[in-house]
């Protein structure tokens, strides 16, 4: 029997457990995959409680993710940067290994799942949260011409960009004998209305917590042209208000389904070496 579980605050509707149970199903392993409630001053102990009955590892959902980071004793270069781990593998008592799959899932779902590859195009995201930490990295080995990051308080923007400045500072390094080098990414933050006066993007990705409040962020006409793409990290209900915005002004809209379940298939992947289809569980969800 493999022991796995999410924690996290709020938990239950969580489908992290259909998810990975299906998974498992794929590979005929028994697993017991248990939503855990869970908030900052209980973690720990329910954490550590649970490696001692025989947990593998588990997930990290909000508001613990940071949290996830901070307890673990080894982490990947992803949970790092984003100072934040969605993914635990309890290897012994004394050598916890947080890993961050939400930046690889997303990069897994839009360029595999969805055939939009992201080389040289123009991406803005709008939140600059512990979500877009999660992802930024990983969307900026994809080598982008620019990532504009919009926020309401534009110095957490500016805070991301700084820490993730390197990255965007690789590209510009020697390629190939006899090829230029690049300028670089173009990366860098700006108050929500400034949105107004940007030209179109070929991904728009919104990284807000709006959805919960049945709210969207009020996106400008002027950031889409006829081939864009609108990501919802949110999925479900969370994902209906700016799902309708999207239909009615007639833009290609995507939720986060897809970037859940490919991250999802990472986390399976550390914990038991196996590398799930996802194809037909996204069909099926």
């Amino acid at each position: 029997m493999i022991r796995l579980a999410v924690f996290g605050s709020p938990v239950r509707h969580s489908r992290s457990p259909e998810i990975h149970h299906l998974f498992a199903r794929q590979f005929g392993l028994e697993l017991d995959y248990r939503a855990i409630e869970a908030n900052a001053e209980t973690f720990p102990h329910l954490l550590k409680e649970f490696a001692e009955q025989g947990g593998r590892g588990c997930n990290v959902t909000v508001p613990l993710k940071h949290e996830a980071w901070k307890i673990a004793q080894k982490h990947s270069d992803s949970s790092r940067r984003a100072q934040a781990a969605n993914t635990l593998v309890f290897r012994n008592e004394k050598n916890w290994f947080a890993d961050n799959t939400d930046g690889h899932g997303l990069i897994r779902d839009l360029v595999s799942n969805l055939d939009h590859p992201l080389a040289g195009t123009q991406i803005c995201i709008i939140g600059a949260g512990g979500a877009v930490a999660g992802i930024l990295g990983d969307l900026l080995t994809q080598k982008p011409a620019c990532i504009v990051i919009a926020n309401r308080n534009p110095e957490r923007a500016e805070q991301l960009c700084k820490s993730f400045a390197d990255l965007a500072c690789k590209s510009a390094l020697a390629r190939e004998p006899g090829i230029a080098k690049s300028p670089g990414i173009n990366l860098q933050a700006i108050s929500l209305p400034a949105l107004q006066v940007q030209a179109p993007f070929d991904l728009i990705i919104s990284a807000t917590s709006l959805g919960h409040d049945g709210k969207h962020p009020g996106l400008p006409l002027s950031l889409f042209h006829p081939d864009s793409l609108c990501y919802d990290l949110n999925y479900g209900k969370s994902a209906d208000p700016l799902r309708e915005f999207c239909r009615e002004a007639t833009i290609r809209y995507q939720d986060g389904l897809g970037m859940l379940v490919e991250q999802a298939a990472l986390s399976f992947e550390l914990w038991t070496g196996k590398k799930p289809d996802t194809l037909p569980l996204l069909e099926q969800l």
